[in-house]
């Protein structure tokens, strides 16, 4: 018999580098205490007598310990190296996928434990630093009531759409007298709303904890005087330059915006389209709408169709119905998009009409809701349920985030916001980098390189489908993420793990293969 096999069965290399750790320098006996003698011979009875492999496992594990914090080897027990090969060997052979002990015990749980270092903080704190709405349900409920009282808004009106925009928060005596405001920021409030439009809605307001100045939906919701401070040459309104049709946006071949009103349920104080909003709520009229939709109808290169505004889930079911037959009826085009934010900031919209007229749509041709979600915050139970209905109804729904100071400008924050967007059946898609375009902005604007830092910090750490793309706005969504290509040498690609900084060789296609023409069926053609 010799170190790698017994009976002809053979060991790996990393089962067999194991072995060599446990019996190093075993010419010194040393004395192992009783509780480990017992334990050890316990856990070999029940590894060679049991036909799974955790006793197995559990056996190599404490042995494995004992050597590496008391220097205690198998021989100390009575256990020779032929003995843990023929144990090594069952256990490879009862695992399915011929995992050997080495690889499990001297490296897998190793690589697990190490992993589970790196969230051990984040695991730890983030119901702290990043709680959601459901985790604040309670609290969000208090709010909630004591807001009815102050309004005078019923349960019913509470619960319906058109009662949550009759209630809308729209001037400053309003919101004071809804959110508790320092006289200063009340001052501030007032300067910003000669300018520009405030709107929040009483269900939104909710969501805001009372006593938090960092609050990150009473930042997204309620403007302040930087908007006023900050002000100077202002880029031409988004899209100024890409529009070639009434109503219309343009900056990809394939794909145009429709955006059918200026309405939102709720003005976000970070919001790209501020120029788009006016000063008037505005349905527009069938002949806009027509010229529109005749310009997709003309263009047959055009395949996707995003209807925005303002908010699409703002129309009401009537227009969308009909924007959405419309599309369909266009041969040439195959997706449609609904940007809306309405689901966050008023649930109550999405009613059993609405969602008919989505699953009759996503029937023809797939339909995507797009949804803005910021902080993980502004998901409760209640936009939960919409999103879960809505998910039933389409073919996914994805979340355009954007990147902004002191709502989700750390690690712990975003990660808290992607990972509780999938859970309420949201899958995480953009990440914006918060627009130049507007100066009004600025103080809300997060450096590129910090952005880049938390995406990055994702991978390996939380669900692959849970990392957005971190984009900027700027003529078309340009890609911001930093290359993890290192260098080029031998062939072989290196690359760097962001989540740890560690390199590994990739080896690259071989370019004479790639461009060999005769391949697969081709090479049968004469």
């Amino acid at each position: 018999m010799d170190n790698m096999s017994v009976n002809g069965s053979e060991i790996d290399s990393e089962t067999n580098e194991l072995l060599d750790f446990l019996f190093k320098d075993t010419k010194v006996k040393r004395n192992a205490a009783e509780k480990d003698k017992n334990k050890i011979i316990g856990l070999l009875k029940n590894s060679e007598d049991n036909k799974r492999t955790t006793p197995i496992v559990d056996l190599f594990r404490k042995l494995l310990d004992l050597r590496n914090n008391k220097g205690i080897s198998p021989n100390d027990f009575g256990i020779n190296r032929k003995k843990l090969i023929t144990l090594a060997i069952k256990h490879q052979d009862i695992d399915e996928h011929y995992v050997t002990i080495g690889g499990r015990v001297g490296k897998a749980l190793n690589i697990v434990k190490q992993a589970n270092e790196r969230v051990r903080d984040y695991l730890a704190d983030k119901k702290k630093a990043a709680p959601s709405g459901i985790e604040l349900w309670d609290q969000i409920q208090q709010n909630a009531a004591r807001i009815k009282e102050i309004m005078g808004i019923s349960d019913e009106e509470w619960n319906s759409y058109s009662g949550q925009l009759r209630y809308a928060i729209e001037d400053v005596d309003t919101l004071s007298k809804v959110i508790a405001l320092p006289k200063k920021a009340i001052e501030d409030v007032t300067r910003v709303t000669k300018n520009y439009r405030m709107r929040l809605t009483p269900y939104y307001a909710s969501l805001i904890i009372p006593g938090k100045p960092d609050d990150p939906v009473l930042q997204q919701s309620v403007p302040t005087g930087e908007m006023v401070d900050n002000v100077g040459v202002e880029i031409p309104p988004v899209a100024a330059d890409h529009s070639p049709a009434r109503l219309i946006d343009q900056f990809y071949p394939q794909v145009a915006a429709m955006k059918v009103t200026n309405i939102c349920a709720m003005y976000c104080t970070h919001c790209l389209r501020i120029a788009h909003i006016g000063k008037m709520d505005k349905i527009y009229s069938k002949e806009a709408y027509e010229d529109a939709l005749n310009y997709i109808r003309s263009n047959p290169n055009i395949r996707d169709v995003l209807i925005t505004g303002g908010d699409a889930f703002v129309l009401p079911n009537k227009y969308v119905k009909w924007i959405l037959n419309e599309l369909d009826s266009i041969e040439h085009v195959k997706m449609k998009r609904l940007g809306t934010r309405i689901p966050i900031t008023t649930p109550q919209r999405i009613d059993p009409e609405l969602l008919d007229i989505l699953a009759e749509s996503n029937d023809k041709k797939p339909l995507r809701v797009v949804v803005q979600i910021n902080t993980a915050q502004e998901i409760t139970p209640v936009s939960k349920k919409a999103f879960k209905m809505i998910s039933k109804r389409v073919s996914a729904i994805l979340n355009q985030a954007v990147l902004l100071k002191g709502i989700n400008d750390t690690k712990y924050k975003m990660w808290k916001l992607c990972e509780t967007m999938q859970e309420a059946y949201v899958r995480p898609y953009y990440l914006f980098n918060c627009s130049f375009r507007n100066p009004q902005f600025s103080h809300l604007r997060v450096p590129v390189e910090v952005g880049r830092d938390i995406v990055e910090s994702m991978y390996g750490n939380i669900s692959g489908d849970a990392i957005p793309r971190y984009i900027a706005a700027a003529g078309g969504k340009i890609p911001l993420h930093r290359s993890n290509v290192a260098r080029k040498e031998n062939g072989s690609i290196i690359l760097r793990k962001p989540w740890s900084g560690a390199e590994v060789s990739y080896p690259d296609a071989d370019p004479k293969v790639y461009n060999e023409n005769r391949f697969s069926f081709r090479k049968f053609k004469e």
